[in-house]
């Protein structure tokens, strides 16, 4: 029998975790901590009235991304084909909760754990080094639970934002290097484009960067840039309270307005459409989406991502944010599956629903006019 977990469980699993790892067991006081959150799944197996094993899922709020965070059968009971069942009980209750893909990590020495996960599909691509508390590494398997998703997705080297404020740059930094292979990624030009694209003020901290600016950036190191915004007032404004500060930010965005628009850059009044999206990998380009981070992380501040493919039902992104603090890694930051209607509902920004998006393309050849 596989059913979900209770708090009436506790003993059986703190049991469970200390008789199947002399290391990281989760405690008492994490299980039940994740028994009462809503993105966890915990399901148990019984036999004979006894819980003998238990699966734990964690689901990524606003992602449609799960983690296979915790798998553990009492030695007593292995070898009769619980670990299976539970296996595939885990995929059915994640793929419930609309998780279309399923991460997990292992030690490379659990060679019993590795056949179970590589025989049900699950492959490897990644390693987490310096994982485990006695520094070994750590083995990435992922596993697609709707194998009728084929996601068109582009190739888009990873690049985590080194700094709270610098996802516009971190995510172009992205867009620039699929397109030009060669470039080299460091902190150093991170800083340098988000100096070159920052609106100054953003809340009480560093200045968060805007698509105008970001656009000038990408056009000034000779990409081809398209810019998507539906309003025509100044983005960002509602994040700080000053009057001064409005007025500067306000400023700063027709500087870069006043720029743009004597480059060929297209500047399009208006949201960019999935559609839109979608056409620009075919056409070779990047797209470069803000979005409001409280859908994910439960915070609202304006946040950068780059759409690495679109299929029939999800969108699939690379975050360059890496909350550490809640144990992500950027193995779990890469193409995020998110529902189209829930990717339509956070590709927007503060009260007035602010909608800003690029897309980054290599640069065409023009031709010179001779007279």
């Amino acid at each position: 029998m596989i059913r979900h977990a209770t708090l009436d469980d506790l003993d059986a699993l703190v049991a469970i975790e200390e008789r199947c790892f002399d290391s990281d067991r989760l405690s008492r006081r994490s299980f039940r901590h994740l028994l009462t959150r809503g993105h966890a799944i915990t399901l148990v197996v019984e036999r004979d009235a006894h819980v003998c094993g238990y699966g734990m899922v964690l689901c990524n709020t606003g992602t449609s991304l799960g983690r296979l965070y915790s798998f553990a059968v009492d030695p007593g009971r292995r070898g009769q084909g619980l670990a299976q069942h539970l296996l595939l009980a885990c995929e059915q209750a994640a793929l419930a909760r609309d998780c279309v893909t399923l991460r997990l990590e292992v030690r490379p020495d659990n060679a019993a754990a590795i056949r179970l996960y590589e025989r049900n599909g699950y492959r490897r691509f990644g390693v987490h080094e310096d994982y485990y508390e006695d520094h070994a590494e750590a083995l990435r398997y992922e596993k697609s639970l709707a194998p009728h998703l084929q996601p068109d997705l582009a190739v888009v080297p990873y690049y985590q934002q080194t700094l709270d404020f610098t996802c516009g740059p971190a995510a172009l930094l992205m867009a620039m290097k699929a397109l030009q292979p060669r470039l080299h990624l460091d902190r150093k030009l991170e800083l340098r484009l988000w100096r070159e694209s920052t609106t100054v003020f953003m809340t009480s901290g560093h200045g968060g960067c805007g698509p105008y600016g970001l656009a000038l950036a990408a056009w000034q190191r000779g990409f081809d840039v398209e810019v998507f915004v539906n309003d025509e007032g100044a983005l960002f404004v509602d994040s700080v309270r000053s009057p001064d500060k409005k007025a500067v930010i306000t400023l700063v965005q027709e500087d870069f307005l006043d720029q743009l628009r004597a480059l060929p850059v297209p500047l399009h009044r208006g949201a960019a459409s999935l559609d839109q999206l979608q056409a620009a990998f075919a056409g070779g380009g990047i797209p470069i989406v803000l979005i409001s981070s409280y859908r994910i992380y439960r915070e609202k501040f304006p946040h950068w991502v780059v759409v690495t493919g679109v299929d029939d039902r999800y969108v699939y992104v690379h975050d360059p944010f890496v909350d550490e603090e809640a144990g992500k890694t950027r193995m779990d930051c890469m193409s995020m599956p998110i529902l189209k209607k829930d990717f339509q509902r956070m590709a927007r920004y503060g009260k007035a629903g602010q909608r800003a998006a690029l897309v980054i393309r290599r640069r065409a050849r023009r031709r010179t006019v001779r007279s």
